[in-house]
């Protein structure tokens, strides 16, 4: 079965309909040096502002730093705030037709002071919100849902987010339920902090964090919450609302996964040096969004999901987080469970990896029997040409032909422990064949490097190198410290 890196090496654009509450973050930054004259309050003189968009608008970009094109649908007001926002996320890449304007209600608006004093870390002083919670009327509901209908055959894949500020009320998210079952589109919901999940009946998912599940199952809180009360939390929520899966975020523990008819899974995340939950459930449902929209299995997906998360968190405040990024999160979680010997197969998908991130991957090549210091010089100095340094050897038998009798001295396998120890190489390999032609045309690597005294044109690959347009350096000869003079100098002192 693919693995999760394999899955994402294949991971193609998608569209997503984004269905709830979109919002506009407010930060008003000032001086809060002195007191009011007239009440015991501190006065915040503002300085400057910043506009993020939040809610379902911060899943929207999310979605779209994960490959996803993103059809908005929603209610602003008619107002600055909302004009705001409709910039943010047309300049973001969204379509943003599906943005209902409502005269009767504002855009809602988390506005929050932060004050420094004594030039010390700025502090959040208040929040204001500016909102309703009202259900929409009908004439706004009814048109909402009308052009959701219109335009959902377009989507692979439906997220709602529910903040519960009356866009996705009863009738609305029932009926975007109804309507994603009758088109075969899968829903993923983001729940709001509701006693009840009857509205959202049907989903294909959902993903509340653990005190928004206790407050809709009403199951008791524990003083320290263990692993088989959050698998109950899962399974009365899937049982009493036909959902497909239930994905279940615990913060720095990762995710609960259970599925229908399946038993309930912990998927721990990474442990992080920051810890910012501020829009990490959104960057949750957007990359659970994109893998269902890939065909990921659950399992995968909130892998991924938890990926993405993982590196949310370590960023204050909500910024969407790029599909290269959490391609190579994945990458290096998978290398350390797996080490640094790799098959060409495997190596070719990690390097996949790295080229969409945008690292310039390095390739070398050689017997490296007795490793001596020139071998390592000669690496350290490989992996300062790059990003990433491949190392392949050869197999014993290419060592014995090019080497002699008695040669290796190390076995392929000896050679390979001893190399994965030097933090300079990322990947080894071994190769079979007399030439590394065939590697470095599956490679492609940006730089190939080579050490010795002699020029460029002597090397064996170099026409093949100069038909794939490589880039090749020959690094600095240390002489006497090839392993040829390495042996001699022990057989000469062993014979004294």
């Amino acid at each position: 079965m693919p693995d999760l890196l394999t899955r994402l090496n294949s991971y193609k654009h998608f569209t997503a309909l984004v269905v709830g509450d979109f919002m506009l973050d407010q930060q008003i930054y000032g001086a809060a040096e002195r007191l009011s004259p007239d009440a015991p309050v501190p006065v915040l003189a503002q300085a400057r502002q910043e506009n993020t968009p939040g809610g379902a608008a911060n899943v929207a970009l999310c979605i779209k730093a994960l490959k996803g094109d993103v059809l908005c649908f929603g209610v602003i007001g008619a107002d600055h705030e909302g004009e705001i926002l409709r910039k943010a996320l047309r300049d973001g890449g969204c379509d943003i037709a599906g943005l209902v304007q409502d005269d009767s209600r504002p855009t809602t608006i988390k506005r929050s002071l932060i004050g420094l004093a004594q030039h010390r870390h700025p502090q959040k002083m208040f929040r204001v919100d500016v909102e309703s919670r009202e259900p929409l009327n009908d004439r706004i509901r009814e048109k909402l849902l009308a052009m959701i209908e219109q335009r959902i055959n377009a989507a692979d894949v439906v997220c709602m987010e529910d903040y519960n500020k009356g866009v996705c009320g009863d009738e609305v998210a029932k009926k975007i339920v109804e309507i994603c079952r009758r088109k075969n589109k899968p829903l993923l919901v983001d729940p709001a902090a509701i006693e009840n999940y009857a509205k959202y009946a049907g989903a294909t998912v959902i993903t509340p964090n653990r005190s928004e599940a206790e407050l809709a199952t009403g199951l008791d809180t524990p003083l320290d919450a263990t692993e088989l009360h959050n698998a109950g939390l899962a399974t009365k929520l899937l049982k009493e609302h036909k959902f497909e899966a239930v994905v279940l975020t615990l913060d720095r523990h990762g995710a609960l996964l259970e599925e229908r008819g399946g038993d309930p899974i912990l998927v721990p995340t990474v442990a992080r040096q920051v810890y910012d939950v501020t829009g990490a459930g959104d960057m949750v449902l957007a990359a659970l969004a994109g893998a269902v929209a890939n065909g990921f299995p659950w399992l995968d997906a909130v892998k991924f999901a938890n990926a993405a998360a993982g590196l949310e968190v370590e960023v204050f405040g909500c910024r969407p987080i790029p599909l290269p990024s959490v391609i190579r999160e994945v990458l290096a979680q998978q290398r350390s469970l797996k080490g640094k010997v790799r098959t060409l197969d495997e190596l070719l998908i990690e390097v996949a990896a790295h080229r969409e991130h945008g690292d310039k991957v390095v390739f070398t090549n050689g017997c490296f029997d007795v490793i001596h210091a020139g071998h390592v010089a000669y690496l350290r100095e490989a992996r300062q040409q790059g990003d990433v340094l491949v190392v392949a050897i050869n197999d014993d038998e290419q060592v014995r032909l090019q080497k002699g009798e008695g040669r290796p001295i190390y076995t392929a396998e000896e050679r390979l422990e001893i190399l994965s120890e030097l933090m300079c190489i990322d990947y080894l390999l071994v190769f079979y064949e007399p030439t590394v032609d065939e590697l470095l045309k599956s490679i492609m690597p940006d730089v190939l490097v080579k050490g010795g005294d002699y020029a460029p044109e002597e090397i064996n690959e170099y026409e093949l190198v100069k038909k794939l347009g490589l880039d090749l350096r020959i690094l600095t000869h240390r002489p006497g410290l090839g392993s040829t003079d390495v042996i001699d100098r022990m057989v000469r002192t062993a014979a004294r």
